[in-house]
């Protein structure tokens, strides 16, 4: 099962951000500025955003399993039908079907180990998902990054989409069954009707509950303007490394994603870093952090730009670690896997619209807007934070744990 997972999550995350590092190529190809090439990602990920609460309740009915193998088969086809797309606009659809196919896996994975290992042996499991989910959104990149070179575009998606099928051939031998859904354990119609009517409600009643608190719209609110802000840096990443003053080879510039790495270290001492100084002070501080690393990629010199970027990644992580930690402690028992969804739906509507937005000021305003922009709304987010979230103690250390296992459907990623 641990095998299964870490697979699923390399072959989702890869190619759902495999477009990211070739986005100049794309630019160049069908004569677009960074706003329209970062379409290829944002598309994708708003898809996503919007198919995630579904397919979650869909698992319900027809179970789990079936839906982690149909998200990840479905990728992997549409991986290797996007570099046959006759044109952008095509490109696009297929981009938007692959991020409703890749839906099922983030949100569902969480419910299907919860079931199949109760607590004995799930951290371990989610352990090995979110390795996943990050080396997968770092090897995608990176493999896209090194091969558009040589095979331009349309060979380095199809090389994400091979890596994408090897991982999905494992996941699809190695997944053991889950939990039945509610069409295969009951058997008569009107029990289904009767049990899907009172799942209804309950779904109903558990989101009228996740969006009474302040402190879980804060939450929200953070996880859609911090997401925002740093896929908008990395849509415009590949433009501002590869042109002037930096001038790197795409190749080159495609290590930048190696940032990544440090987002797992981060993201791992989040726990930490709460039961130090308590949630409000951990979430606000890792933004303005991110701010602060942002910053420093205005220098025109290489080193100071990676470092800027190595900075604002690791602070970007454990923001959302953290925020991520803090919404499901604050999540009522009747609305867990709302809240979850929620915090999700934000996630990726943040990667999508400020992704698109940001690149769009890129291309027409520079990199000094671009940072203008995501700076205010780090720090927008940061003063939610601060004005409407009462001061907080420090968390206990059963809360650090807590932490580690909320990480599970929105690891990032990536």
């Amino acid at each position: 099962m641990t095998i299964a997972v870490a697979a699923a999550g390399i072959s989702s995350f890869a190619l759902l951000y495999a477009p990211q590092p070739v986005l100049p190529q794309l630019a160049e190809q069908y004569h677009l500025d960074p706003g329209g090439a970062s379409l290829a990602v944002s598309v994708a990920t708003g898809a996503l955003a919007i198919a995630v609460l579904p397919i979650a309740a869909l698992s319900e009915v027809v179970g789990r399993r079936p839906v982690i193998i149909t998200s990840v088969v479905a990728s992997v086809v549409f991986g290797f039908l996007l570099p046959l797309a006759p044109s952008y606009p095509a490109l696009l659809v297929l981009r938007a079907l692959q991020g409703v196919a890749i839906a099922g896996f983030p949100g569902v994975a969480a419910a299907y180990l919860a079931e199949r290992l109760g607590k004995a042996g799930l951290a371990a499991a989610v352990g090995a998902m979110i390795a996943g989910n990050t080396v997968g959104g770092m090897v995608g990149r990176l493999a896209a990054g090194f091969t558009a070179g040589p095979f331009g575009y349309r060979g380095a998606l199809i090389v994400v989409a091979v890596i994408g099928l090897v991982c999905t051939v494992v996941t699809v031998l190695a997944l053991p069954p889950g939990e039945q859904g509610t069409f295969a354990t009951t058997s008569a119609n009107h029990r289904r009707s009767e049990r899907l009517r009172e799942q209804g409600k309950a779904v109903l009643a558990g989101l009228g509950a996740a969006v009474r608190k302040p402190v879980l719209l804060v939450q929200y609110a953070v996880a859609l303007l911090a997401m925002g802000s740093f896929v908008a840096l990395y849509n415009a990443a590949g433009f501002r490394l590869t042109g002037e003053p930096l001038n790197l080879s795409p190749a080159i510039a495609s290590l930048v994603f190696l940032a990544y790495a440090m987002g797992s270290v981060s993201s791992a001492t989040a726990g930490k870093l709460v039961g130090r100084f308590g949630r409000r002070r951990a979430l606000s501080g890792a933004l303005l952090l991110t701010i602060a690393g942002a910053a420093l990629t205005l220098s025109d010199s290489l080193p100071v730009v990676i470092a800027g970027f190595v900075v604002l990644t690791g602070a970007f992580f454990a923001a959302h670690a953290v925020a991520n930690g803090w919404a499901a402690a604050e999540a009522p028992e009747n609305a867990r896997g709302q809240v979850g969804g929620l915090y999700t739906l934000s996630y990726y509507l943040g990667s999508s619209i400020g992704g698109a937005v940001g690149a769009t000021v890129y291309g027409h305003s520079g990199w000094t807007w671009l940072i203008a922009l995501t700076a205010c709304w780090l720090a927008l987010a940061a003063v939610a934070v601060v004005a409407v979230v009462p001061n907080s103690v420090k968390a206990p250390l059963r809360d650090s744990e807590s932490l580690k296992g909320a990480f599970t459907e929105q690891a990032l990623r990536r």
